[in-house]
């Protein structure tokens, strides 16, 4: 008789080149989290004591860029609530009772089109309210509509997930330090100004001019004059990436201070690196044939501003690089000369011949904040056919099918959007899918000139890293020019045999984000004094004060074979976010490491109840409880697997299996009967299920379904066994 299935608990960990690394599993932005306790002090935020410099002292010398930043949403983002200016707007301001009616707002974050009132919370916290003001309406609205406003979740306004300390100062603030303590819990934070003033971007000035408090008073780099260093400076807010330290200066490589997000996860981008997610516009300058070009935000933006420096009005902003004959950018390219009329097909001064509306997608964020896409992709009707990708031309021609907007594209340009950016598509999505196709991103891989897009093609085939080609795809890639393309291949690579080999000399990159991808991977060769250690412990201690920084402590721990501390960091992580069923997974692979069988049972049993279309959290739980023999409880995790996930024959298997050690064998046989619909290459169901028939004295069915199992593996002998039993 087949037994229920105990692999999983066989390959907790996995052994790369001798580095056992556990299963990775990074907190996704499900929003989920807890709310501060209220018993806890409110220790109000400092300001930054000895501070000489600020935006007003620039004034003297610098009054007429200091005019063209006052009144911009950066000096504007985040300031003091004004009694007279806002009595209005706060006269209306009525939260619901005991959310956030005990405290009054201080601080207002952002400018236009809306701002949160930012109200104090214990431990030094501040919280943006979920109610903000539409500027331009003069009302208040919900920025998450019906979403996330379960009390207690990660993304709940009182949570972590909305925390202004962690999640919005950096941003909204000028020489701002977060300053938490792990130990209490607690935030002592300080800034120099409030809002994005002078020296937040062009760092503190020459000898005589003041600086920022110590912890902010490295000098700024020598880095006017150089596009694209100025353009890193704008990146850090205007990305969506992970801080890997909190001293970035203006001048600094971006690479050494954070780490991008690229098109991977399909619910951040589409597959053909639209945005679809608040993702700024970092990402989409990086992955932009103009950004690669040598375009710049400052070929388009004032900095001072914040305005276009041409109007977008008749195409004047994009024309000054696409008018004939096309302006030579720094990299020696030509900008494509346009005619927008005969380009367009569409009426001078027609939304349709707008190139700002055709190919700088506009999305609302938090409800009523439309903002625009950074790539200048080709607006393409067939990729929305085929892949649910949005296109601008079915957005002002609502009123058409389809393929109306796919014969009238195909009959314009033709042979224009049969380009890369189909085959791009097509291949990322299967790739963010989960099944990548190898030989289609190889070959894009191969083409590339666009470093964003290597490295994309590199994380999407992880999945796939045991395949020769890829591995030497991935180890070639090791010494590229790019640090996204390295780093890309630091984390393909980990977790192969070759890892310890080839990414060891990673650990001495000129640039921190590759050392730390390679640290992370090599984590438990790492003696406790070596940089690569000292230097991986301080990223790590960054962001302690999230479920996603202690999450990855954790693993870090566990892939040292610190177990016991390893549980505790990531229940914290738990704790913090008790709605994500990825840190319900990792808690429970660490406790069955330890040996808490039902304990890692009950989380996945968990993870399983907060993921509803995913059956392999109930399937590993139903396993966990089967092998201490809590048979009721496997069933019911079983049954809760197929029930999130129906075609999981995998489960469908182990339910009949257990139905059947429970003497209930006709729904064992339907059990075992729907694994082997779902899968009937699999030798094992039909052989159990001719086991459980012969059982219930159905020797014609069992003699079938052994004959089943034969066909599929003709030297199967316990079928043959059964065969014989049922003549």
């Amino acid at each position: 008789m087949p037994q229920v299935d105990f692999l999983f608990f066989r390959s907790l960990s996995r052994v790369a080149g001798g580095v056992s690394v556990i299963s990775v599993i990074l907190m996704t932005p499900a929003f989920t989290g807890c709310r501060p306790t209220v018993s806890a002090p409110i220790v109000p935020i400092a300001v930054a004591a000895a501070v000489t410099q600020t935006s007003s002292s620039c004034r003297e010398c610098h009054a007429a860029q200091h005019t063209a930043w006052s009144g911009t949403d950066h000096a504007l983002a985040n300031r003091l609530l004004d009694p007279l200016a806002d009595a209005a707007a706060l006269a209306a301001f009525h939260p619901p009772s005991g959310i956030g009616a005990d405290a009054p707002p201080t601080f207002k974050l952002g400018n236009k089109p809306l701002w949160q009132p930012l109200l104090p919370a214990p431990g030094g916290r501040w919280q943006p309210h979920e109610l903000a003001y539409d500027v331009a309406r003069k009302e208040w609205f919900n920025v998450f509509a019906a979403e996330r406003r379960q009390a207690g979740e990660w993304g709940h306004w009182t949570g972590r997930g909305m925390n202004w300390n962690s999640m919005c100062a950096q941003c909204h603030m000028t020489g701002y330090q977060k300053k938490y303590d792990v130990n209490t819990d607690a935030y002592q934070s300080t800034w120099v100004e409030q809002g994005v003033g002078c020296i937040q971007c062009h760092g503190p000035t020459p000898t005589g001019h003041g600086a920022k408090e110590a912890s902010y008073a490295k000098p700024a780099a020598p880095f006017y004059g150089d596009r694209q260093k100025m353009m890193q400076t704008c990146a850090p807010c205007h990305a969506r990436g992970e801080a890997l330290t909190d001293n970035f200066q203006p001048g600094d490589n971006y690479h050494d201070h954070y780490r991008v997000t690229l098109p991977v996860e399909p619910n951040v981008f589409y597959p053909d690196g639209q945005q679809r997610d608040e993702d700024f516009n970092w990402t989409s300058m990086l992955l932009s044939r103009m950004g690669h070009a040598g375009v710049t935000c400052l070929d388009c933006h004032d900095p001072h501003t914040n305005r276009p420096i041409l109007p977008t009005a008749n195409n004047q902003l994009c024309l000054q690089c696409h008018a004939a004959p096309g302006r030579v950018q720094p990299t020696g390219q030509r900008a494509v000369p346009i005619d927008p009329v005969a380009h367009s097909h569409h009426a001078e001064g027609s939304a349709g011949n707008s190139c700002v509306s055709c190919h700088m997608a506009t999305t609302n964020y938090m409800q009523r904040a439309p903002r625009h896409d950074h790539g200048w992709l080709k607006p393409d009707p067939l990729l929305t056919q085929e892949l649910g990708i949005p296109n601008e031309c079915s957005k002002c021609h609502s009123d058409k099918p389809m393929e109306w907007a796919i014969t009238h594209a195909e009959t314009w340009y033709g042979p224009k959007l049969d380009s890369r950016q189909r085959t791009r598509a097509r291949a990322v999505a299967a790739g963010q899918s989960g099944q990548p196709d190898a030989t289609a991103l190889l070959a894009l891989l191969k083409a590339e000139d666009i470093p964003a897009w290597r490295a994309t093609y590199l994380e999407l085939l992880l999945p796939v890293n045991t395949d020769s080609a890829v591995l030497a795809a991935a180890t070639e890639s090791l010494t590229a020019r790019d640090p996204l393309e390295r780093a890309a291949a630091v984390r393909l690579l980990s977790g192969t045999p070759q890892a310890a080999t080839l990414l060891k000399p990673r650990l001495q990159d000129e640039v921190r984000s590759v050392r730390l991808d390679a640290a992370w991977a090599l984590s438990s060769t790492l003696t406790a004094n070596e940089p690569a250690r000292k230097e991986l412990d301080t990223y790590l201690a960054l962001s302690l004060d999230q479920p996603s920084g202690q999450l990855r402590l954790g693993q870090d721990l566990a892939n040292r074979g610190h177990w016991p501390e390893a549980e505790q960091a990531i229940a914290r992580a738990a704790n913090w976010d008790p709605y994500s069923p990825g840190i319900q997974e990792t808690h429970a692979l660490v406790l069955a490491q330890l040996g808490q069988t039902v304990a890692a049972a009950a989380k996945f049993y968990r993870a399983q109840e907060l993921s509803p279309h995913d059956g392999s959290y109930g399937l590993r739980a139903g396993l966990a409880y089967a092998e201490v023999g809590h048979l009721e409880e496997a069933e019911n995790a079983f049954k809760l697997a197929v029930d999130h996930e129906p075609t999981l024959h995998r489960a469908w298997y182990n339910l009949g299996l257990l139905l059947a050690k429970r003497e209930r064998l006709g729904a064992a046989i339907v059990a075992l009967k729907k694994a082997e619909g779902l899968a009937s290459s699999q030798v094992d169901y039909p052989y159990a299920l001719a086991t459980v028939q012969l059982r219930a004295g159905d020797k014609v069915a069992a003699r079938e379904a052994a004959e089943r199992a034969l066909k599929l593996e003709p030297q199967h002998e316990a079928a043959r066994q059964v065969l014989r039993a049922a003549k």
